[in-house]
């Protein structure tokens, strides 16, 4: 598989809204701190403004939903592949990530599900 070289719909820098992990809900602070970018095949997490995870990034939109597999090289997820679907609606991406190495069959989780889920909001451009 190779990587994207040109821009995709969900390239972008987008803060954290709200998230779960096997059915619990994030703290209320968490939001304020993680952002996740996505360009041109690459991605990166943050987590108070510095790298936390890093890696690559494929799109999969024959699927329905579309797909994302993310493959970490740097932090808690080197070495990973973590599958995903996403939603994207505007300046809106929910992405629901398979932590099991499976692709989650739909938005949701509950206790005993390596699934999170998460919501985001892209960040405008600097200058806009």
């Amino acid at each position: 598989m190779s990587l994207p070289r040109t821009p995709t719909t969900i390239d972008g820098i987008w803060q954290l809204v709200r998230a779960e992990l096997e059915g619990e809900s994030a703290p209320d602070f968490l939001p304020q701190k993680i952002a996740l970018e996505l360009s041109l095949g690459f991605y990166l997490v943050r987590f108070g403004g510095e790298v936390s995870d890093a890696g690559t990034y494929v799109v999969e939109c024959d699927r329905n939903p579309p797909g994302l597999t993310l493959r970490g090289t740097a932090g808690p997820n080197a070495d990973r592949e973590i599958p995903c679907l996403f939603q994207q609606a505007g300046d809106l991406l929910r992405i629901c990530y398979g932590l099991n190495g499976l692709r989650p069959t739909e938005f949701t989780t509950a206790a005993g599900q390596p699934r999170y889920l998460a919501s985001y909001r892209r960040r405008p451009l600097a200058g806009r």
